[in-house]
């Protein structure tokens, strides 16, 4: 006999989770685990490498570099992002060039003095591959030196690959940045939170002719991820940078990032970045906690050595997306101070636009802010679909 409640059950779990379906025994193997799809693209090539701690391959955690090498692909040419080759350079360091010490690789600083591939840099390269772990936020600039490169690439017609991973933060809210705003930190006219994988961000740069003011200059290839969905969640293996080190600072980090221009820590410091937040001042909150020097993490973090009190969002589960509500708490607590916002201009240039700032000091809702930003959202999101892989 036919069970119709059995039936109905699963026929409501698969409406409301279609991946489940897609996904049915298929495990997820990021772009770098499908050699079959990109080892022919490379044969016979020069290769460079745009990698750091996250570009490795299979359950074993293999470096994409040595798997490269494994393989026979003559790699010429490593290029470091922030945070550098393998991921222990501080927030904000400058990257220096180098070698690697078990190849003998030269690596190229995309975060010193240059952040885009220089000619002489190239001039030993056919191919570029990209191949790094995003969190999912504008402001990580991850994206930002993969939009230099692939820049550079189209300038000096090299072909461009992106080997695909998840985002793990996969929202689309915020504010679209403003071109008056566009720094390292927001190289894009996209939200805070843009809801693509770097693959599909590849494709929407290319695609929008944001390379040299012509659509498709960059010769792309997306290696994509296979048996991953939009809206399915992603534990990152390895932390994609010192100061982002679980799930949970993953989550909270759009949401989180304003305060690094207030005098508002965000737990450098301490072994929870991006999971707390708190200042010299009882008022912010009962829960304490004291920034220390941490090299490799940060040596000198905001309020070091001092008790810090405010709050601790180790447990929140709230935060889907970004929300501006500890923000606008904590400048509440202040007693609206008008030096809250103590690098003005930095608060901007992390928001896209000064309409966040501004309406928070004029005392605006958080409804209300998300109001003012609606219309450019729905642009992005329309324009976006074009894109998605996934």
């Amino acid at each position: 006999m036919i069970n119709h409640h059995f039936l109905r059950l699963n026929f409501f779990i698969l409406l409301v989770f279609p991946w489940l379906l897609v996904n049915a025994g298929s495990p997820l193997l990021t772009g770098a685990e499908r050699l079959d799809k990109y080892l022919p693209l490379l044969k016979d090539k020069r290769v460079g490498v745009v990698v750091n701690q996250t570009s490795v391959v299979g359950t074993n955690q293999e470096h994409l570099l040595d798997v490269l090498i494994k393989n026979k692909v003559n790699v010429t040419a490593a290029f470091a992002p922030e945070h550098g080759f393998r991921g222990t350079a501080e927030y904000g360091a400058n990257v220096s060039d180098g070698k690697d010490i078990k190849t003998g690789i030269p690596i190229y600083s995309l975060h010193g003095k240059t952040k885009k591939p220089l000619p002489e840099q190239l001039n030993k390269t056919d191919v570029i591959v990209f191949d790094i772990q995003d969190v999912g936020a504008r402001f990580y600039t991850y994206i930002s030196t993969m939009f230099y490169v692939m820049e550079a690439c189209a300038e000096n017609d090299k072909e461009f690959i992106v080997l695909d991973r998840p985002n793990p933060c996969d929202y689309v809210d915020g504010p679209v940045l403003n071109r008056r705003y566009k720094s390292f930190v927001g190289m894009l006219q996209i939200p805070i939170l843009h809801g693509c994988t770097v693959g599909e961000l590849a494709r929407l740069i290319n695609g929008e002719g944001w390379l040299l003011g012509k659509p498709d200059i960059c010769k792309l290839t997306v290696i994509p991820v296979e048996g991953w969905k939009h809206g399915q969640p992603y534990s990152l293996p390895i932390p994609p940078s010192p100061n982002l080190p679980n799930d949970q600072a993953i989550q909270l980090y759009a949401s989180l990032c304003a305060f690094e221009a207030t005098k508002i820590s965000v737990g450098r410091g301490t072994t929870f970045p991006f999971q707390v937040i708190g200042a010299p001042n009882e008022k912010y909150g009962s829960f304490a906690f004291t920034p220390r020097s941490m090299p490799g993490f940060d040596s000198n973090p905001l309020h070091k050595d001092v008790k810090c009190y405010g709050l601790d969002l180790r447990n929140v589960t709230s935060v889907k997306g970004l929300t501006l509500k500890y923000v606008i708490e904590f400048y509440k607590k202040s007693g609206e101070d008008a030096t809250f916002f103590s690098r003005r201009n930095w608060m901007d240039l992390l928001m896209g636009t000064n309409q966040v700032r501004e309406a928070i000091v004029a005392g605006k809702t958080e409804e209300q802010i998300r109001a003012e930003w609606q219309t450019g959202l729905d642009e992005y999101k329309v324009m976006r679909r074009k894109y998605v892989l996934y």
